[in-house]
């Protein structure tokens, strides 16, 4: 096998991973974060500190988990080769936010990949050039100092990985805007999904109900 088809392997890396279906990924595209967040029973909530590099950014993916050293970002690289076209890198760096874990040519990789897009706990750099690069990216914002290759350091590939009280699970719909990042159970997907368009449906009669006059304290029966 040829080294530009081989993926990384090891005792904690799940290259085999279940998707929602890809019809459920399409529509969960065209929804906001926080229609699928109510619609879920108010689940799924990223941290807030996590936005898009450039406020355009919208991603739409299952998630592939990422468990990276602080400050090192191999593990990110060996990610790139064991996600598949679609997939979203969600990754939690252990608390060392500070540091620029992905810049311009891990986008270049993802996007020679065919990647959906990454969200990280943590920061990236090259920012004004991602921002044109036309791969989706989710961080904490933007940091230069650079990250170290410990060959002999443990991270992990498709594990559950925790963002204070949200454990995201490899497989999970994950969806982000300007608003934030949601992430979705697998299980869920389809459910919350079409609960999520009924829910664009309702409140699209209700601006309208609005804009006829109506107040929102009659509206709701408040």
């Amino acid at each position: 096998m040829s080294s530009a088809s081989t993926i990384p392997a090891g005792p904690t890396i799940r290259p085999d991973i279940e998707r929602p279906a890809a019809s459920v990924v399409a529509a969960a595209g065209e929804l906001p974060t926080a229609t699928l967040h109510e619609a879920g029973g108010r689940i799924g909530v990223m941290p807030s500190a996590i936005k898009p590099v450039a406020p355009t950014f919208r991603v739409c993916g299952p998630a592939v988990t990422v468990h990276s050293p602080g400050g090192d970002n191999l593990w990110l690289h060996r990610a790139l080769y064991v996600a598949q076209p679609g997939d979203v890198l969600v990754v939690h760096v252990s608390g060392d936010y500070d540091f620029g874990y992905w810049g311009e040519i891990m986008s270049c990789a993802a996007k020679a990949r065919g990647l959906a897009g990454l969200v990280i706990d943590g920061c990236v750099r090259d920012g004004g050039i991602l921002a044109d690069f036309g791969l989706p990216v989710f961080a904490r914002g933007l940091c230069i100092r650079g990250t170290g290759k410990d060959y002999g350091a443990r991270g992990w590939v498709n594990f559950p990985v925790v963002f204070g009280d949200l454990t995201v699970n490899a497989g999970d719909l994950i969806v982000g805007d300007t608003d934030g990042v949601v992430a979705i159970p697998r299980e869920r997907a389809e459910e919350v999904v079409a609960a999520a368009g009924q829910r664009e449906a309702k409140e699209a009669a209700i601006l309208d109900r609005i804009r006829a006059g109506e107040r929102t304290l009659e509206v709701y029966n408040f």
